[in-house]
């Protein structure tokens, strides 16, 4: 009886807040405030933390991470970091609101969104996806915006999984939050630690759910951690129903030149370096990325970190990682595409420069075997 006399409270307060501001308290405040609710009419304390709070609920996980902001941002002064930050989380809060998302937390500059709780609707997935293109979208409108502002421009990796989570609220007296747990949500991450900037990957659970309303890439295996088994994700390019596409191919399409540069690598294991230096050469590059060769073998989605010299404007690079996402094998060579995932705007700067050099000579030259 009193448990129902606590859900009309909240019913009301709901009412009378929406009235008085214009929209209702959004889930999480909704929880809290049943929470003091609940507390006011006697119940206590302990409950909002016993197995009986708790509800097992199939929930979209949206993570999403910005790529390289901290090497981006390190020579920058602190206030125009938080500024950038701030402008960036803001905007993406926007877009998760649009699509009735709920934000879990913020993890520096990374955003955890969750769909499905406190309350399941049928188009949970499908929100979940728009949300994710529209936020690369969005990221596009920003570096436009830093752009004109003398910004490096800035991407975001978004990875998505769809599975049964742990609902509730966690903590104590002191402090709780609602929150969802679980291994999807640990898988969540692993996923978006396999994304690009510009790129949404999606797990298997997830697809088997909007397979009939997505266009998405072939399927990819890795192997993360925890998980005996490869796990199958895939890139979602658009969602025709709603007539929207991720742009990212157009947004990071560059010039590539071709070149013979000695550099070094080194895997990055679960975000740790590894000691062994492996050396390779760099066949091409371009803003974003390059082919590099070696006699050492490499796999799709390693994260290596690199170190080369750049000839001409007599810099050396340093501290760039990046992903291998694609590979070909040649006798006992391995040629790797790789996509830059985190460099400074020096080194990106110059890396510029050194391919607008290479091009313009490029471009003379066929000019004067034209005119001959």
């Amino acid at each position: 009886m009193k448990d129902d006399s606590g859900k009309e409270a909240v019913r009301l307060l709901q009412a009378l807040i929406a009235r008085e501001t214009g929209e209702p308290l959004k889930p999480p405040a909704e929880v809290e405030m049943a929470a003091i609710v609940r507390h006011a009419l006697g119940f206590e304390e302990e409950a909002l933390t016993s197995s009986h709070s708790f509800v097992q609920r199939e929930v979209t996980i949206l993570i999403a991470d910005l790529r390289g902001f901290t090497a981006i941002t390190a020579a920058l002064p602190t206030e125009t970091v938080i500024a950038m930050l701030n402008r960036c989380l803001c905007s993406m809060n926007n877009v998760v609101s649009r699509h009735h998302g709920v934000v879990d937390k913020f993890m520096g500059d990374s955003i955890m969104v969750l769909f499905g709780v406190p309350e399941e609707r049928p188009d949970d997935v499908k929100r979940a996806l728009a949300c994710a293109i529209d936020m690369q979208l969005e990221m596009l409108k920003l570096n436009k915006q830093n752009q004109q502002d003398g910004i490096a421009e800035l991407f975001i990796g978004v990875g998505i999984n769809t599975g049964s989570v742990m609902a509730g609220k966690f903590g104590s007296h002191f402090y709780s939050e609602y929150t969802v747990i679980g291994d999807e949500v640990n898988l969540a991450s692993r996923i978006e630690s396999f994304s690009l900037g510009g790129q949404i990957l999606i797990g298997e659970n997830t697809y088997d759910r909007c397979r009939d309303f997505v266009i998405v890439s072939d399927a990819m295996e890795v192997y993360v951690k925890g998980k005996a088994q490869s796990v199958k994700l895939r890139e979602l390019l658009a969602i025709p129903s709603l007539n929207i596409r991720v742009k990212r191919n157009e947004a990071r399409r560059s010039h590539r030149i071709a070149v013979n540069l000695a550099c070094s690598l080194r895997l990055v294991k679960n975000k740790i370096v590894m000691p062994k230096i492996i050396s390779a050469l760099i066949r091409d590059i371009g803003y974003h990325g390059m082919l590099i060769e070696t006699d050492v073998k490499l796999n799709k989605l390693d994260d290596i970190k690199l170190e080369f010299d750049i000839p001409l404007v007599d810099f050396k690079v340093s501290e760039v990682y990046a992903k291998v996402i694609q590979l070909r094998v040649v006798g006992n060579r391995y040629f790797a595409g790789v996509e830059f995932t985190s460099l400074n705007t020096d080194a990106s700067m110059k890396i510029q420069f050194f391919v607008q050099m290479l091009l313009t000579a490029e471009q003379e030259l066929k000019t004067e075997m034209q005119v001959s």
